[in-house]
């Protein structure tokens, strides 16, 4: 047992949704503080859920961050949710960008980071490449250990359901077999997965700022049930 304070952000998505559950198991963590738009309907003696405008954060307007140890951002959204790649932009880079540069104020030194495969500043596609910004801006924060998760397909039950990411998860699966050598990085994974690899990694606290993909969050899952 120890006393350090984990910091989430994402927590109503598919992956912060077991990041959730999973950090609230976890004996090494007295405090879970969680940033969300709105109360959750969730209840625990570690649980601090604290709702905040994303928009106003770093602002004089925007609430102060606790002292916390290790961050964890699984925030994301799609450009039809958002409803314009301004919005889209806003929550999938500005925000963990924000959250870094201010939890890193607050004493965080390990960090990790839901992005996606394929992530690049120069891919031509306007979702890899805006991952490829937020990866790239939050690295600049100078966190001692930044973990940079890269999954493909997420696999699980959404919140809310996304039809075209159910289709498209009954073709990769079924694909899946196919995906060898380097194309095995783009292998669909349980969002559960994910999640468990994350805390895993900021376990370890491994210094400098790792990219993990497929068989990276394959090997730290087994490594947890292990």
């Amino acid at each position: 047992m120890t006393t350090r304070t984990a910091l989430l952000v994402g927590a109503t998505g598919l992956v912060g949704g077991h990041l959730l559950d999973l950090l609230l198991a976890d004996s090494r963590y007295a405090r879970v503080v969680v940033l969300a738009r709105r109360t959750l309907d969730r209840e625990d003696d570690t649980l601090d859920v604290r709702v905040v405008d994303f928009d106003a954060l770093g602002t004089a307007e925007g609430a102060d961050l606790p002292p916390v140890d290790d961050v964890y951002c699984a925030l994301g959204t799609t450009i039809a949710a958002a409803g314009s790649r301004e919005a889209f932009y806003r929550v999938d880079h500005d925000y963990p960008v924000t959250v870094a540069r201010l939890a890193h104020a607050a004493g965080a030194r390990r960090m990790a980071l839901v992005s996606s495969i394929g992530a690049n500043t120069r891919a031509g596609n306007y979702y890899l490449r805006m991952k490829g910004e937020t990866e790239r801006d939050v690295a600049a924060v100078g966190y001692e250990c930044l973990e940079i998760l890269r999954p493909g397909l997420l696999l699980g039950q959404r919140p809310r359901r996304r039809p075209k990411e159910a289709v498209a998860s009954v073709a990769t699966r079924a694909a899946a077999p196919l995906l060898a050598g380097r194309l095995r990085a783009y292998r669909p994974v349980e969002a559960r997965q994910v999640a468990a690899a994350m805390i895993a990694a900021l376990a370890r606290g491994e210094p400098g700022t790792h990219v993990r993909t497929f068989d990276d969050i394959a090997a730290a899952t087994a490594d947890r049930r292990g």
